[in-house]
């Protein structure tokens, strides 16, 4: 089942109505080092990510706006919390997108401000709620962050800027808790047609993060859930566009390199861990929509492979070179990685 959301734009960018999902991440570089926030960013960039978000924490780092937007092509979000004249600054600024809460900016003068600008301008705005930030009446009604606690607050807050005539809204409805994400965003999906920006927040460093954002935003996505994503990691930013970019991959969501390898066993007589981390380096910058097989024996490799456009299958020293299931060349085990690559290149 596919849930149609409505379409938004950050900058160019679109973002739901049936759109790409798109791959943000977010500058981990302190506010007040404007150079090493450009240099961050134009590596994001470089990685491949579409949407970029930095903190604004106070008046001066409003700045970073301007140095980004004149350093890299990514639409640029501003991340503010509780203080509405950010939300206008940053606005006045020429940022592409705003994060913000309207119930925790205060009164209702705050919001009208924050959503006539926006809508001015037309900058959309997106609801970030999480088991954290859940509103006192809320959290008294369910007891503790459940799936339905976070819906209501994300819907909250989205009324909040609807009363100005304000619709241009992304929700995320982030939780450490893999279960509770994914049926909060499941929620989320049947009562409205916002789009959904995805992610597990708090998820860890990069090994534990990338497995559990891969379980909650990969089984959305499978479900036709989700427009945006960030999975977010205690590491380089770069990390998590990677990830994201391989995940949509994984979906077949997003065109590119996909790599096939076998785990291996005792029949496998060639270094394979060595030669498939060689390959997926070597090709790591490639954007043919292709799949490379690297396998442990003749075994399970062409026959095993036979979908994969490009492959190497090990012997006891040697490589076979096969295409879609077909052995076509033999190669010696210290020649594999650059035969398999120039073989790459010229497809």
């Amino acid at each position: 089942m596919s849930y149609q959301t409505q379409k938004v734009y950050a900058g160019s960018l679109p973002i739901g109505g049936g759109e790409p999902v798109c791959v943000q991440s977010m500058l981990n570089v302190r506010a007040e080092d404007v150079a090493g926030n450009v240099a961050q960013a134009k590596a994001l960039e470089a990685a491949g990510c579409q949407l970029i978000r930095v903190a604004v924490p106070d008046k001066r780092a409003v700045r970073l706006i301007d140095a980004l937007k004149n350093a890299v092509d990514v639409p640029i979000v501003a991340d503010i919390h509780f203080d509405y004249r950010l939300a206008l600054e940053s606005a006045a600024a020429g940022v592409d997108k705003i994060r913000i809460n309207p119930g925790n900016i205060g009164g209702i003068d705050r919001v009208k401000a924050v959503a006539r600008v926006c809508k001015t301008k037309g900058i959309p705005i997106r609801i970030g709620v999480n088991s954290g930030s859940l509103e006192k009446e809320i959290l008294q009604k369910y007891g503790h962050p459940t799936p339905e606690a976070l819906r209501d607050s994300a819907l909250y807050h989205a009324s909040l800027l609807e009363r100005f005539d304000f619709d241009d809204i992304v929700l995320s409805m982030k939780s450490s808790d893999v279960a509770v994400m994914v049926k909060a965003y499941e929620l989320t999906a049947q009562a409205c047609r916002y789009p959904l920006h995805l992610g597990v927040t708090e998820a860890g460093t990069e090994r534990m993060g990338i497995i559990k954002s891969s379980a909650g935003i990969g089984s959305l996505l499978l479900h036709g859930i989700g427009d945006t994503i960030r999975i977010s990691l205690t590491a380089d930013p770069v990390k998590e566009v990677q990830a994201g970019l391989d995940l949509l991959k994984a979906l077949n969501l997003r065109k590119g390199i996909q790599f096939v390898s076998c785990p291996t066993c005792g029949r496998t007589k060639i270094d394979l861990i060595g030669l498939a981390q060689q390959v997926e380096n070597r090709l790591a910058g490639c954007r043919k929509n292709i799949k490379v097989a690297i396998m442990g024996c003749a075994v399970n490799g062409p026959g095993e492979a036979r979908e994969a456009d490009i492959g190497v299958a090990g012997g006891d020293g040697v490589g076979l070179l096969f295409k879609k299931g077909e052995i076509y060349r033999k190669v010696p085990e210290n020649q594999l990685v650059d035969a398999l690559v120039s073989e790459v290149e010229k497809m």
